[in-house]
């Protein structure tokens, strides 16, 4: 069962979440909070896996309260934002934060679940082509060539090479055919890339390879 907590000042919004996804068997409202000050002590509390974080609220908004649910929540659940624009510098800020993806308010019943249950724990990127998008975008102006020499001498080549996979939004299963390697085989160089970043999943090793100019937009 996915326990999910809600965060968005629109009652309505949090009223029409809570119907779709309370209506899939393999999920469960736990909470609903109306801004990020309620949200951060609810989600400590309740423990849930994912919470929908609504980007823009009054007070604390998405971004303030991703991050104090991740920096003071031990084993912290996944975020998934949601949003009106998607080419927007408050979603990739969230990223940054530890967001593990975005979901745009006019998505349909289907992509909403669907997102939920990818970001609750998979091994794929959510959204692969606009979480590019946005970090080459916005991480593109911040990118250091000397950060990205230090992280390709941290990682070793093959490494590198499933980063740069990683970043194109492949699955653990489609960078082991590229790579002519067994899935257990990419799965432990991907826990070794992220704890070299010192990211906890797919979307934050992205941002951290545009970032530091590891990879580079186009």
């Amino acid at each position: 069962m996915i326990r999910i907590v809600l965060a968005d000042d629109e009652r309505m919004v949090r009223g029409a979440l809570g119907v779709i996804l309370g209506a899939e068997p393999d999920m469960e409202v736990v909470g609903e909070a109306s801004d990020g000050a309620e949200a951060v002590p609810m989600v400590r509390a309740l423990r849930p896996d994912v919470v929908l974080m609504d980007v823009r609220m009054p007070g604390i908004d998405g971004i303030r309260a991703t991050e104090r649910i991740l920096a003071g929540t031990p084993d912290p659940p996944r975020v998934l934002v949601v949003t009106t624009f998607e080419n927007d510098s408050y979603v990739y800020d969230a990223l940054r934060a530890g967001a593990s993806g975005f979901l745009l308010k006019r998505a349909r019943a289907e992509e909403l679940v669907q997102a939920v249950r990818l970001v609750a724990g998979t091994d794929s990127l959510l959204f692969p082509a606009a979480v590019r998008a946005l970090a080459a975008r916005y991480a593109g102006e911040r990118a250091a060539g000397e950060a990205a020499r230090k992280l390709r001498e941290r990682l070793s080549e093959r490494e590198g090479a499933v980063l740069r996979l990683m970043t194109a939004g492949l699955t653990n299963a489609e960078i082991a055919e590229r790579l002519g390697v067994g899935p257990a085989t990419v799965k432990t160089h991907v826990a070794g890339v992220l704890a070299k970043l010192g990211v906890r999943d797919r979307t934050q090793a992205v941002i951290a390879a545009y970032e530091c100019g590891f990879v580079r937009p186009g």
